[in-house]
């Protein structure tokens, strides 16, 4: 009956155990499997295919709970093309906020905080050692009363950890109001890592725009702020129907929200929310600063507590939408004209990880890996993100470096061959078209700047 009550209190007050005993972590995530066997076979297939490739070109770390975390949409052990595919997301997400208003500005708050909410009205989360837990239950000349007193100071004494950015928006509200001459609107935006509340387990890469503007335009600015985020991830989709918006039902509001959208991706097992936009209000801004409506006034047109329109987004699971979005099953014919499928990751070129792939064809090794090597600094020293391929000392066909870089997302495949020795030409494949150009080699740099180029501006 006891164990029972703890229970109760602790689940309450929303706490996480970090040791290495609870192995009941590793078996919650096991548990989280999203209908796998109800899948239509075609959909199964090809969860299982991304997964794998995710985990074969080093997108993520491969394992069955890493996998498994990737798949739910929270941070999980990325491999270096998963850790640069999310490092281009993030960076596109702070330049379209920006781009989108001059009255953006980034802060940098606390991970942990005396205030910190889930934002459901629960209270903060907190991190508990289990063995501080255990030693407590374990003192058995304790009465209920004592035992609640202790466990109470033991939450009370514990860190807490973040679950979202809007608490420290709300502190720096204030501060803020200098760089603006307190004329509205403006936003503050934040990114990193957040727990998630609903899962103590789970840590999420979230992104936060808190915009504050006058109460009576915060309506249009809701609906200003879900065009822009669609229209934003629609953009770099190689099928932007797969993403859309949804108006949240009333009886899932958070408590100080009058109204709320989603932006989702449809997943093969179904939609994902990848952004929530809530319109808040001002109460909460009141409560941090304790209520004293004069600091708080802002102008536009006339002096008003400003209301709240928040955008919150997981870049976990987008990284996860966009790699379901841009995986294609190609048919080909071989040279002995037999059928083919052709696995390609077409991620945009702006989010691809790895724009060129430098590999070498037959010639003299040393002399060719020279020329490969003066290419790849040209490449860095252009901000070019290579892929020394001509370093894998294991001798691969052509035809198997090309599949190798098409489910890696590779934009171009540059090979070096005796002929660059001979008159400084060398091959270009593009990962789209697999049309093969021959160009110098003191063209490449500037045709691939230009190409990227290009792309970003589109």
């Amino acid at each position: 009956m006891l164990t029972h009550w703890v229970t109760h209190v602790l689940t309450r007050h929303l706490f996480i155990l970090r040791n290495s005993e609870c192995s009941s972590i590793t078996l919650s995530l096991r548990r989280a499997k999203r209908h796998s066997s109800t899948l239509p076979v075609d959909d199964l297939d090809r969860v299982r295919t991304l997964l794998q490739l995710c985990a074969d070109r080093h997108y993520i770390s491969p394992g069955q709970t890493n996998v498994e975390l990737f798949r739910r949409g929270v941070s999980c052990s990325y491999g270096p093309l998963g850790m640069e595919l999310r490092r281009n997301l993030l960076e596109q997400w702070w330049r379209s906020v920006r781009r989108s208003s001059a009255q953006v500005f980034g802060i940098n708050t606390l991970s942990s905080s005396e205030d910190a909410g889930t934002g459901d009205g629960r209270g903060p989360l907190r991190i508990v050692r289990s063995g501080n837990v255990k030693q407590l239950l374990e003192q058995q000349d304790l009465s209920k009363e004592e035992l609640i007193q202790k466990l109470q100071t033991l939450l009370q004494k514990s860190p807490t950890v973040r679950t979202n950015f809007l608490q420290g928006a709300l502190e720096q509200f204030v501060p803020s109001l200098e760089l603006v001459n307190r004329k509205l609107p403006f936003g503050l935006a934040e990114s990193g890592p957040c727990f998630q509340p609903s899962d103590a387990s789970a840590e999420i890469t979230q992104t936060s725009l808190v915009w504050f503007c006058s109460p009576r335009t915060s309506s249009q600015w809701l609906d200003h702020w879900t065009r822009q985020r669609l229209k934003w991830w629609r953009k770099f989709a190689l099928s932007p129907s797969d993403f859309s918006s949804s108006d949240v039902p009333e009886e899932e509001l958070e408590e100080a929200a009058s109204r709320g959208v989603k932006i989702v991706f449809s997943f093969p097992w179904g939609q994902e929310p990848l952004e929530t936009l809530w319109s808040r209000g001002n109460t909460e801004l009141l409560q941090t600063h304790k209520g004293v409506r004069s600091k708080l006034q802002c102008r536009d047109g006339r002096k008003s507590v400003p209301h709240m329109v928040s955008v919150t987004g997981n870049m976990d699971r987008g990284v996860m939408a966009y790699l379901s979005n841009s995986l294609q099953h190609l048919k080909k014919e071989d040279g002995k004209k037999k059928l083919q499928q052709r696995k390609v990751l077409k991620l945009h070129p702006v989010l691809a990880p790895v724009k060129v792939a430098l590999d070498i064809g037959r010639g003299a090794t040393v002399e060719l890996r020279q020329v490969c090597d003066g290419l790849l600094q040209e490449f860095i020293e252009a901000k070019i993100s290579a892929w020394p391929g001509y370093l894998e000392t294991l001798p691969t066909s052509l035809e198997q470096l090309n599949t190798k870089y098409d489910e890696m997302g590779v934009l171009f495949t540059v090979v070096v061959s005796e002929n660059t020795l001979e008159s400084g030409l060398l091959q270009v494949r593009s990962r789209d078209t697999t049309i093969k150009e021959t160009m110098h080699i003191s063209e490449s740099k500037n045709f691939l700047s230009r190409y990227i180029s290009a792309a970003d501006n589109t």
